[in-house]
């Protein structure tokens, strides 16, 4: 059994459900701590600029809930280094921010940052953020090629955009090259001295085998998947099966 967990749940889609009528369920809070008491070593939210699902008051709300009542847990912030999403990040003091390159009408983060481009922006929000003692990850294409530029621009994790894997779930040879890639750009990470998180649609199916070929990855933030699987079997049922999945129980 793994000491720590691994899974971050996203409450994404549970914000978003809630916002579809003016009242305070399902509760954002209430769901999170369920969560955290079934095992799961955080939370993850993407507060964007419409907040048309996690909304700024949620962060403050998720933060306060984790320093009150599960101390050693953890929250990460996801969002593009705006100004405004870094001034949410200084207030809020998350333990883990993930920078990902959305346009704010993204429906979700779809891609990893273009580091020829990109450099000087993430510079500034990773500097910032180290004063803040809050660490920082960087989301990433599966390509090998990246983790070194995140290790150079000094981000202490990169998380593995594994869309392309898990699309693939009705083709199990595509699978297995999507697969490949996930899994080199993981050991070029661990070889750059990089911490290695994960994420998009996974799913109790598709996590063995990608914990098979990058046992090392640390944290594995899921929403959608975990949503889907929790309006069958319920959040804490959820919660087991996916350490399950992971090895962990």
């Amino acid at each position: 059994m793994t000491a720590v967990s691994r899974l971050s749940v996203n409450v994404n889609a549970i914000a978003m459900l809630r916002n579809r009528r003016d009242l305070p369920w399902p509760s954002v809070t209430g769901l999170a701590s369920i969560a955290m008491e079934a095992g799961a070593k955080g939370i993850t939210v993407h507060p964007r600029p419409d907040e048309r699902h996690i909304r700024k008051s949620d962060v403050f709300d998720l933060a306060e809930l984790i320093e009150e009542r599960f101390p050693n847990k953890e929250l990460c912030l996801e969002g593009y280094p705006s100004p405004d999403f870094l001034k949410l990040v200084e207030e809020a003091r998350p333990e883990q921010v993930l920078f990902v390159p959305d346009d704010p009408d993204q429906t979700t983060s779809d891609h990893g940052w273009d580091f020829s481009k990109d450099t000087g922006l993430l510079e500034t929000a990773i500097a910032a953020s180290k004063e803040w003692a809050i660490t920082v990850s960087l989301f990433c294409n599966p390509d090998p090629s990246d983790p070194e530029h995140a290790a150079r621009l000094g981000a202490e994790r990169i998380e593995i955009y594994t869309g392309p894997y898990g699309a693939c779930f009705d083709d199990a040879d595509q699978a297995a090259k999507e697969l490949d890639k996930v899994a080199a750009t993981a050991n070029a990470a661990k070889a750059s001295g990089l911490g290695v998180n994960a994420g998009h649609d996974l799913t109790v199916e598709n996590i063995p085998a990608l914990l098979a070929k990058a046992p090392f990855i640390r944290e594995m933030s899921i929403g959608h998947g975990f949503t889907a699987d929790a309006l069958i079997n319920g959040f804490g049922e959820s919660v087991r099966r996916f350490r399950q999945a992971m090895g962990e129980l």
